[in-house]
């Protein structure tokens, strides 16, 4: 962002005037530069004479309230703040749209890095690639355990039949979003809904887990600081991000990867496997992980599904564009989802 963009998305001199009034400790004027987002919330630091904040808003222009919605991260991360799960310090929330044009929120500015590509891990050896694994996984472990009620949190989501509800939510979004008929989504889309567990767990979910979303400290590579962008996290199946995280670590991730930088696992022979970290959960977390395969196949079906709804903007808005790669990686993900299921030691994924 420029600062003429940066002006536009967040006012300095309203934000100033709100901070000023609501924030405890406030000293002089602010000064307000861009973090990073995009079509996704936005991050900018906010800075004082003492003090060092975040705020996260919506993107500019049209937003979904369900998918952007900052009172619900303000409430996550104010709820954990007490947890031994890493995340910033809320400060304040402002619902006022009056103030810069949309709902915001400060966090505390937390210093470290986040793991978002094989250059940013360039200074881990090997143990610290594998102990920084673990750490991801344990942390994930430690979210699932929180007890959502004892830290107020118990009304994020109705976390009875969420996986089910997934599964119908995605094939939903497939056929408003698809571009052409790809009989692999449609044969998985029956066998998922063939294989949702009958019981499952309850937690706290993130939503989109992964060392893009992490903050790691300078000083200790394998010390994870932060667990950062709740905007999709609810009450849910807990193995929704495990499925997640691992099919990120795969074919799945490479995929989705191929045309930008290599994600941070890729490089160094430290970085264990997608078994090991699924393994590490099942020992850290104490929960079973038999099913394993049902979350890991809805997840590849899930990005092949996103992907697609990420083709019909661009067909829609810039119809000249060359869209081949980008559908080429969908068909990829939908026969890679396919393949997962038809492996899969789940009987009903397999099409038995």
């Amino acid at each position: 962002m420029n600062p003429e963009q940066v002006a536009e998305a967040v006012p300095t001199a309203a934000l100033h005037t709100w901070i000023t009034a609501n924030v405890a400790g406030a000293q002089g004027p602010v000064k307000v530069s861009h973090l990073s987002g995009g079509s996704s919330n936005l991050t900018f630091r906010v800075q004082d004479d003492t003090n060092d904040w975040v705020l996260r808003r919506p993107p500019v222009g049209a937003f979904l309230a369900t998918a952007n919605d900052m009172g619900r991260e303000y409430r996550v991360q104010t709820g954990l703040r007490d947890t031994d799960v890493p995340v910033p310090h809320t400060v304040a929330m402002c619902e006022d749209e009056s103030v810069i044009g949309v709902p915001f929120y400060l966090m505390d500015f937390v210093d470290g890095i986040v793991y978002s590509d094989t250059d940013q891990v360039a200074h881990l050896d090997q143990a610290q690639a594998l102990a920084a694994s673990n750490e991801l996984i344990d942390v994930l472990a430690r979210l699932h355990a929180v007890d959502f009620d004892a830290v107020g949190l118990g009304q994020l989501g109705k976390p009875a039949g969420f996986l089910e509800r997934q599964v119908n939510r995605w094939c939903t979004q497939w056929e408003k979003s698809k571009q052409r008929e790809l009989p692999a989504i449609d044969e998985v889309a029956q066998r998922l809904k063939r294989s949702i567990p009958a019981h499952t767990e309850a937690s706290i979910v993130h939503g989109d887990y992964s060392f893009n979303n992490t903050m790691w400290s300078r000083a200790d590579p394998s010390q994870m600081v932060a667990v950062l962008d709740w905007e999709m996290s609810t009450l849910g199946d807990p193995l929704t991000d495990l499925g997640m995280v691992s099919v990120y670590w795969g074919e799945a991730g490479q995929i989705m990867w191929r045309s930008r930088s290599p994600q941070p696992h890729r490089l160094n022979p430290g970085f264990p496997s997608a078994d090991h970290l699924l393994a590490r959960y099942e020992a850290s977390s104490g929960r079973s992980i038999s099913d394993i395969d049902v979350y890991r196949v809805l997840a590849v079906f899930k990005l092949s599904i996103i992907t697609e709804g990420a083709l019909a903007r661009i067909t829609a808005t810039r119809p000249d564009e060359d869209t081949t790669g980008t559908a080429n990686t969908i068909a990829e993900l939908a026969n890679l989802a396919l393949e997962m299921a038809t492996s899969s030691s789940v009987a009903s994924l397999r099409g038995a």
